[in-house]
């Protein structure tokens, strides 16, 4: 009998000791390899987005540059950046963090995660507009990407109060994927008023940290990357050698092929599906909308602040909307020049560079569809950030964060009322 139960429970005991083990192992169990990074550099998958073994990997790799990033990042053409530099054999990887819904608190607790490994990095970061409405990020779409290892990470790093922590910790109490851990609302509220965390927080932090960090080793470390494919498939369709005039004419004649079937220069698959079967109810659908008032800005600071802190050499890229589509929904142009005026004002007068798109949406095949860059619009942006990634010169830091972004009447403030 006594050994009938054994034959029974021996294997579970086994289990549960070998999963303690790898769980508790003081080592990584699955290292990450050089084809897993460069797999992953296009993979934009959500276990590695909520992960940091991959990501502090990847960023030790010196031709790997982060584009930091939503959406547009996925809408992969000929003229993507991954595709131009895979296929002109560039100096630099583009290295893809974010998709649809990753806004500016889901790239800060990004960055906690990755550490140090974006010590002196350059970097690239695409500004949507359509990030800053009115409550900023919608609770759902940040929930999807919320990632308790980089949250832990970020509170364990208690060591010193500055307000943009205090700011952080009372913004990721908003949300509900938080609250739903009692210990972690402790904590945060503990960062939240500039308070050291107790014995039994830090205890607690560092058991949850160890298990955290050993799931990750084990599902971070699979990765599966179906745009690797669309990126092999676009690089058979340039030419093969760079020269920009021609590709922009390239460029063109996609754009205009791949556009055919309506009147808004928006990618045939894209209006077909997404547009034409609603296209009545969308007429004059936007005329409320505003991204000039937004906790928004106030989140994007948090990015700017880990950004100096990691003494980043970034290029901001700021998108804008497809215009045809805007006459036709409503969506105010003077309204779009406010908030290109109010996120630039944020940027520049701290020192950070900007390429500024937001006004080029009337560009033929600029955008890929309503609000996504693609085509001409990659093509452009590749001129521009071409110089800068392929350079090995670092440019002085001349950053001076001003934490009154932080400020929810910098939140509110119109663009009319900025003074230089």
């Amino acid at each position: 009998m006594k050994r009938k139960l054994i034959m029974a429970v021996g294997p579970l005991v086994v289990a549960v000791v070998m999963l303690l083990g790898v769980l508790f192992a003081p080592f990584n169990v699955l290292p990450v390899g050089k084809k897993q990074v460069a797999d992953s550099a296009t993979a934009i998958s959500t276990n590695i987005m909520k992960g940091e073994k991959v990501y502090q990997t990847a960023m030790n790799e010196p031709q790997m540059v982060p584009f930091f990033g939503s959406s547009e990042l996925s809408r992969f053409d000929p003229f993507h950046p991954s595709v131009l530099a895979e296929k002109y054999k560039r100096n630099y990887t583009p290295y893809l963090i974010g998709n649809a819904g990753s806004q500016s608190l889901t790239h800060f607790l990004a960055m906690e995660g990755m550490g140090e490994s974006l010590k002196n990095k350059k970097a690239v970061f695409i500004i949507s507009p359509q990030w800053f409405v009115k409550k900023g990020a919608p609770g759902m779409m940040f929930d999807s990407h919320f990632s308790p290892l980089q949250t832990f990470e970020f509170i364990k790093a208690n060591d010193k109060d500055t307000p943009e922590r205090r700011y952080a910790a009372s913004r990721l109490l908003t949300y509900k994927s938080v609250k739903s851990d009692v210990k972690m609302v402790s904590a945060l509220r503990s960062v939240e008023k500039g308070e050291a965390l107790t014995r039994k927080e830090r205890i607690y932090i560092k058991m949850k940290l160890r298990i955290l960090e050993r799931e990750d080793d084990l599902f971070g470390a699979f990765i599966t990357n179906k745009n690797k494919q669309k990126v092999e498939k676009s690089v058979k369709r340039l030419p093969n050698a760079y020269n920009f005039e021609k590709l922009d004419t390239l460029a063109y004649q996609i754009g205009e092929k791949g556009s055919n079937n309506n009147p808004f220069e928006i990618k045939n698959g894209f209006y077909q599906t997404r547009i034409q079967p609603i296209q009545g109810d969308l007429k004059n659908s936007q005329t409320h909308f505003d991204y000039e008032c937004s906790p928004e800005y106030s989140d994007f600071q948090l990015v700017l602040a880990k950004m100096k802190e990691n003494n980043m050499d970034v290029r901001f890229v700021v998108t804008p909307v497809n215009h045809k589509w805007m006459e036709f929904t409503g969506l105010s142009p003077e309204m779009m020049a406010q908030f290109s005026k109010k996120i630039n004002h944020q940027l520049k007068s701290q020192g950070f560079k900007v390429v500024d798109f937001s006004q080029d949406g009337s560009e033929s095949y600029f955008m890929q569809d309503t609000i996504h860059i693609g085509w001409r619009g990659w093509l452009a942006l590749d001129k521009e950030l071409k110089p800068f990634l392929e350079s090995k010169t670092k440019e002085p830091s001349s950053i001076k964060l001003n934490p009154y972004f932080l400020s929810k009447e910098w939140q509110d403030k119109k663009a009319i009322d900025i003074k230089k």
